[in-house]
């Protein structure tokens, strides 16, 4: 079973995943780690910079027990023009898991489509579905149960994060509200799948109506990868959406401060936000371990 989409899993999937995310990280608080995969090798090919992805993925195999490869995809065959689904047939045929972190969706799923082996996405230009586990991982631990509870995301909402997010919650049956301008508005098959699960998902241009009775204000950088020639146009047209403390104020007062990371200060976020009581961003962040080894421990009882 490969993890490309969030939505690649059912919602009581979802929730197995994080209850066994739960688990590993309190039984490593407590000393235990048992070599749940033992003897077994994560092949990450990265095609994109990396931070989080790369040091939880491969840390989540040594803590349980197994191995991971770092290949960069530079240095791969894929760099002289080996297909991805040439990569995936016979890379995944040596390996027991590949997490790719690719410019390219549409490549994802050729590697996919070739290896015999789970393939889970470690981010691409559709969406980023390990991130959304370690979010949710993180706001069941800080809000408890989440059906109910309401997400406000602003900036750019049509990104890979946005996208991914929206879903997620929506599985766990939180409302979202997606805020920010309208060029940025998300596409109508990702509202209308989010829509699917029976929550309130919807859009607008207005951050205090948007952010109204929030739970939890999410945002993103708003000059992603490959995004870099736009940087100036987009700076000016997400300006109005800064999580400042303006912004916040729109929030419920016990309303939570969540960002992906890494975050541009001054930008999307301003530093009295990111560093404020309200942000548990690097809970987040550090949580991306723990979601991580959940996945992997799941994805290997499904072989």
């Amino acid at each position: 079973m490969d993890f490309l989409k969030i939505t690649d899993i059912t919602p009581a999937q979802l929730r197995e995943i994080l209850a066994i995310s739960s688990k590993l990280k309190a039984d490593y608080a407590k000393g235990r780690a048992p070599p749940l995969l033992g003897k077994k090798t994560l092949l990450m090919l990265f095609e994109k910079n990396s931070s989080r992805t790369r040091v939880s993925f491969e840390t989540a195999m040594a803590q349980l027990g197994g191995h991971a490869i770092f290949l960069d995809a530079r240095a791969s065959q894929t760099s002289r023009g080996e297909s991805y689904y040439d990569t995936g047939a016979a890379l995944g045929g040596m390996a027991d898991f590949i997490m790719a972190r690719l410019n390219s969706h549409a490549d994802l799923e050729a590697l996919a489509s070739g290896s015999p082996c789970p393939v889970i996405n470690g981010l691409t230009d559709e969406e980023h579905p390990c991130q959304i586990l370690a979010d949710l991982l993180t706001l069941q631990e800080k809000l408890g149960e989440l059906k109910g509870r309401k997400l406000a995301y602003a900036g750019d909402c049509d990104n890979n994060v946005a996208r991914s997010l929206m879903l997620g919650c929506a599985m766990m049956g939180m409302g979202v509200s997606l805020v920010g301008p309208q060029k940025a508005k998300p596409k109508a098959e990702y509202l209308k799948n989010a829509k699917a699960f029976g929550t309130n998902v919807s859009f607008t241009s207005d951050a205090a109506s948007g952010l109204a009775n929030s739970d939890i204000v999410y945002t993103d950088t708003w000059v992603s990868m490959g995004d870099e020639k736009e940087a100036a146009a987009r700076l000016k047209l997400f300006a109005p959406y800064q999580v400042n403390s303006k912004l916040m104020a729109y929030a419920k007062p016990t309303a939570v401060f969540m960002h992906c990371l890494p975050a541009h200060r001054g930008e999307e976020v301003a530093s009295e936000v990111l560093d404020g009581a309200q942000s548990i961003v690097f809970q987040q962040a550090n949580n991306r371990l723990h979601a991580q080894k959940g996945l992997l421990v799941w994805l290997a009882g499904r072989k």
